[in-house]
């Protein structure tokens, strides 16, 4: 995968989300399409053109499952082709094997039934109107909220998001290289990573926010990136008093409408954000055999 290939991936992905509503792949496979542990199938048109892709992540465990993401370009839609990505996949494989279905699409749906999948994690994507009041961001005594400064508060980011998050395929189990690729990024904004701190500087938590630009006719949406608190500070409220402190910095920047995802078995989370005015607004499944 060189660049040439990546910007192809890039733009493939850009025309599937148009056509469907729903980016077919996550972020995570997106910024590592050329990264160790990973393979890439391009399904490539006489003329060289993409019209099918594959992402997996490949655990160097056997016992762990690979974990796989697949879209096919939607003039290339209903001709077999899905069914010979999936077939590829597994073969690679050679053993257990999860695949994301981003917004649950109906061909998605049936590839599953056809190969013997079932559900096995439901991803939630909530929204909320910016327009709509606010609530105001309420802090414990001694707290206070600072932003992220790049080369300083990496170490201490990884200690609390790593801690939060021990238990997450992909947000836990961080090193420098994840937050490095993400500060590459066009959008990453370190103003709108907001920190929440003691007196002596010490993370207590985070928010980290991003702003997905314009495309075609809808306009720019910001996002809840992730939010992770030290489970050492749980019960104090900052995850809720974090959001809100995010939700008014995505405002201040013009945002009119905010997205995240959340686990859908995550209850707590979920009650954090409904409270907040979130409802759902779609569903990505991952599948597994």
């Amino acid at each position: 995968m060189d660049a040439a290939a990546i910007d192809d991936v890039r733009a493939f992905a850009a025309a599937v989300a148009a056509a469907d509503g729903t980016a077919p792949l996550s972020d995570d496979a997106l910024l590592h399409l050329d990264g160790p542990g990973t393979a890439q199938l391009l399904a490539l048109t006489p003329a060289g053109e993409l019209a099918g892709f594959a992402h997996l992540d490949l655990s160097p465990d056997p016992a762990e499952p690979a974990s796989g993401e697949l879209a096919v370009h939607p003039g290339h839609r209903r001709s077999g082709l899905g069914a010979r990505i999936v077939e590829e996949v597994l073969a690679k494989v050679g053993g257990p094997v999860r695949v994301w279905a981003h917004g649950e699409h109906p061909g998605a749906v049936a590839l599953a039934a056809r190969f013997g999948f079932r559900r096995a994690r439901e991803l939630w994507q909530l929204r909320r109107d910016l327009t709509e009041p606010l609530p105001e961001p309420v802090l414990p005594e001694g707290v206070r909220l600072r932003s992220f400064v790049v080369g300083a508060d990496e170490a201490e980011f990884l200690r609390v998001n790593n801690a939060a998050f021990h238990w997450h395929p992909e947000q836990g189990g961080w090193d420098l290289s994840q937050i490095r690729l993400r500060e590459a990024e066009p959008w990453f904004d370190a103003e709108g990573f907001l920190l929440a701190v003691d007196a002596d500087d010490r993370l207590l938590g985070y928010h980290w926010t991003k702003i997905h630009p314009a495309e075609r006719d809808e306009d720019p949406i910001g996002e809840v990136y992730v939010v992770g608190v030290d489970p050492q500070e749980q019960g104090r409220r900052l995850g809720g008093a974090l959001t809100a402190a995010g939700l008014a910095y995505l405002r201040e920047r013009g945002m009119t409408r905010v997205m995240l995802y959340v686990e859908a078995d995550n209850a707590a989370a979920v009650r954090v954000y409904e409270k907040l005015g979130f409802t759902r607004w779609s569903t990505d499944v991952s599948y597994a055999r």
